[in-house]
């Protein structure tokens, strides 16, 4: 199985301006070649916005995901990142893995951040999403699904783990950021699975200050990439084989039956 180059966006966000956001992306992307995946922070191109009357898009017409689209097919490189979505008169702050093929798998964040009105304005998806990427299956999250591990809890099924790549994109404040530190490398060690978690920096119209600290995490907890808290773009590679040995040795999923019992 081939190894995965992924790369993390780290950027300010320009509150609910979509043009803005998107010609920034353009920007940064523009030296970046040769890589498999790249994640963008959560509702990539407006911030973490409750205005979801005058932002949301339909998911047959979104402007958003036909961006996604046409990057990934130019990177030829997939894309994850999150964005509002309206469908059947309900709002969703919804992860799209967009492929170069044009291939797109959805996610809707189950876990609503109530402190900031988003169970208010949004409804909470209620299934996992695991997509098979290169070889790889990939499980997809968004910022507050962070906290809560028993909705990923990693197992193994037929003799094999469900997912080898856990995924966060968020908008994740810096007054708590010692808690993104702290539970991404949990839940890399507690699943045996390597965690890519992507963040914004900059102050967004509430006056909420974020500081980045995107990271690219292995099975043992520790850090391969740290983007600190400036606007960056970096490019890490995770091994299937280290990976796949790692597990051999340490065959701590076997003893996990919660797959089994909830699959």
């Amino acid at each position: 199985m081939q190894d995965l180059k992924i790369t993390l966006v780290q950027t300010y966000q320009v509150w609910e301006d979509k043009e803005a956001n998107l010609e920034n992306y353009e920007r940064l992307l523009s030296g970046v070649s040769e890589t498999d995946l790249i994640l963008l922070p959560e509702m990539f191109h407006t911030g973490f916005s409750m205005n979801v009357g005058a932002l949301a898009e339909k998911p047959e017409n979104s402007p958003g995901i036909d961006w996604l689209k046409k990057q990934a097919a130019e990177k030829q490189a997939a894309f994850y990142t999150s964005l509002i979505i309206e469908e059947n008169g309900r709002y969703y702050n919804r992860g799209i893995f967009a492929e170069p093929n044009g291939k797109i798998s959805i996610y809707d964040k189950r876990k609503l951040f109530g402190m900031a009105d988003e169970s208010i304005h949004y409804t909470p998806g209620t299934k996992e999403t695991i997509v098979e990427y290169l070889g790889w299956r990939i499980n997809l999250q968004i910022c507050y699904d962070l906290r809560f591990p028993e909705n990923i809890r990693n197992g193994e099924i037929g003799g094999k783990p469900a997912y080898d790549l856990l995924l966060y994109v968020a908008n994740w404040p810096q007054r708590r950021i010692a808690h993104w530190s702290a539970l991404l490398p949990a839940r890399a060690i507690e699943n045996q699975c390597y965690v890519a978690g992507v963040n914004r920096i900059g102050t967004d119209y509430l006056g909420l200050d974020y500081n980045g600290q995107s990271k690219l995490i292995t099975l043992l907890g520790e850090e391969v990439s740290n983007l600190s808290d400036s606007e960056s773009v970096n490019t890490v590679s995770i091994s299937y084989s280290e990976m796949k040995d790692l597990r051999e040795k340490l065959p701590f999923l076997r003893d996990s039956n919660y797959r089994s019992l909830n699959n």
